[in-house]
């Protein structure tokens, strides 16, 4: 990054364990990811007086930007930021970010995507959400950060940087009850835990048509 012009004027080191930014807390720049890899997470209300859970919402990595929310709609953070793998970013504040649009169309063609993209993955969580099963929440959960969090490895195979927890906290289910779909899984050769915790799922489409055959033995009444 030395001979980046961009990043001597616009660039921030941060180690892993750096908090950016919290939820609740005013917005003024933006962050996009040169190296390293950034969480999003938020608390989230769950049964009981005052008991809140923090839920992932996103692992990001190079290419991608976050805090945009914050400029663009002038509120308070809705989540916070933590680094989980040392990090060069760019820091960009609104004029600046406005200045890009203006000189770049690309830029705003972007930015309009990556907010659409979101948008999606926000919707795909409702809707797992909305099942009551644990099985059928687990699995959606599990394609859904594959589909948008996921890093596809040269096999075809997809690794998920999640964890039990962070699964968990996501589909608004206990651990044990995770585990018991996750375990399921293994046995069958759909998902493999690596021994940092992470997942790596060798075929999505197993995942979806366990999905479906799980759906149609419930649907039609099948022990």
């Amino acid at each position: 990054m030395a001979d980046d012009p961009l990043f001597e004027k616009l660039g921030k080191s941060a180690a892993a364990g750096e908090v950016l930014f919290r939820d609740g807390e005013a917005g003024e720049v933006m962050y996009v990811i040169r190296q390293g890899r950034v969480r999003i997470v938020t608390e989230v209300e769950v049964e009981g007086p005052k008991k809140k859970v923090r839920k992932q919402l996103a692992i990001l990595g190079p290419g991608d930007f976050f805090g945009e929310m914050a400029i663009l709609n002038d509120k308070p953070r809705t989540a916070t930021a933590e680094v989980i793998e040392d990090a060069k970013l760019l820091v960009i504040d609104g004029d600046t970010l406005g200045a890009m649009i203006k000189q770049n169309t690309e830029i705003a063609v972007r930015l309009v995507k990556r907010l659409a993209r979101r948008l999606d993955s926000a919707n795909a969580i409702i809707d797992l959400l909305m099942h009551r099963d644990p099985k059928a929440r687990t699995i959606l959960g599990l394609a859904h950060e594959a589909e948008f969090n996921g890093v596809r490895e040269d096999d075809g195979s997809v690794r998920v940087p999640t964890s039990r927890r962070a699964l968990a906290q996501q589909v608004g289910l206990a651990e044990p009850e995770v585990d018991a779909v996750l375990q399921r899984l293994q046995r069958l050769r759909i998902l493999e835990v690596q021994p940092d915790g992470e997942f790596r799922i060798p075929d999505v489409m197993r995942l979806h048509e366990f999905l479906e055959f799980l759906q149609m033995r419930e649907r039609y009444g099948e022990p």
